[in-house]
């Protein structure tokens, strides 16, 4: 049995006006890649957002590699990726090498010297996303498909073993979507365990081996993919199982 990387009981969240998600419950193990389906709204993000500790959960419980979420400390075990490249501000004077090795700070502190390790570090994990020679140019001058890439290649330089994918696509043309996911399927394939939203709701359910699948008042519905129904798929591409809210 792979190892248990993320352990989600009975988790209820609500903001002020509204009950977003209402006892949710999944396990995933090392090498799942759990796809989140549902409309703006259903609490997809809220679910990454809880995930990363940036949101409180009113009840329930969450473990990361098998510890309890308040007590978790690894954070360089979780990447995270989101939809950045839609609003990335194009005057921003860094470098890709600037951007992607900024995700170590948080392991190195702010003033310490980067290493030969280091760089090896932030060529591999821009050879992963095959933008190995664009580690001197500026970010604000990449296209919204190679900014995507680069964002990965941050997430990946510290070698996490989850990683988190809020509508990683969105705002990047057709042949940078395809790049993008190939990126991500290799990851997954290579081991990583990988949880996404994406607004491509039939390419997530092709590359996904679990499934989320939020409907009405917030209940997320957890698949394998291999016991999907006709019927559960027929739901999903028709929207039924969508719901919108202010």
């Amino acid at each position: 049995m792979e190892q248990e990387i993320l352990r989600i009981e009975h988790l209820d969240f609500e903001y002020p006006d509204t009950s977003v998600l209402r006892d949710v419950n999944f396990t995933l193990r090392k090498g799942d890649f759990l796809g989140i389906i549902g409309a703006n709204g259903a609490g997809k993000s809220t679910l990454i957002k809880i995930i990363l500790k940036i949101l409180p959960f009113s009840s329930g419980s969450i473990s990361l590699f098998g510890e309890e979420l308040s007590k978790f400390r690894d954070n360089y075990k979780i990447g995270y990726v989101s939809q950045k490249a839609n609003s990335f501000n194009s005057g921003f004077p860094a470098t890709v090498k600037e951007v992607v090795m900024a995700n170590l700070y948080s392991k190195k502190g702010l003033f310490r010297r980067y290493t030969k390790e280091d760089t090896e570090k932030l060529r591999a994990a821009l050879k992963k996303v095959g933008m190995e020679e664009y580690e001197n140019h500026l970010i604000g001058r990449l296209s919204g498909g190679q900014q995507q890439r680069i964002f990965i290649a941050r997430a990946l330089i510290s070698e996490p073993e989850l990683l988190l994918m809020d509508e990683p696509t969105v705002g990047v043309d057709a042949k940078s979507v395809k790049q993008i996911m190939d990126i991500i399927c290799e990851l997954n394939a290579q081991g990583m365990t990988i949880i996404m939203t994406n607004h491509d709701t039939p390419g997530l359910v092709r590359v996904s081996n679990k499934l989320l699948i939020f409907c009405e008042h917030g209940n997320g519905e957890f698949v394998n993919r291999s016991n999907l129904t006709m019927q559960q798929i027929n739901d999903i591409f028709a929207g039924r199982r969508e719901h919108h809210h202010a």
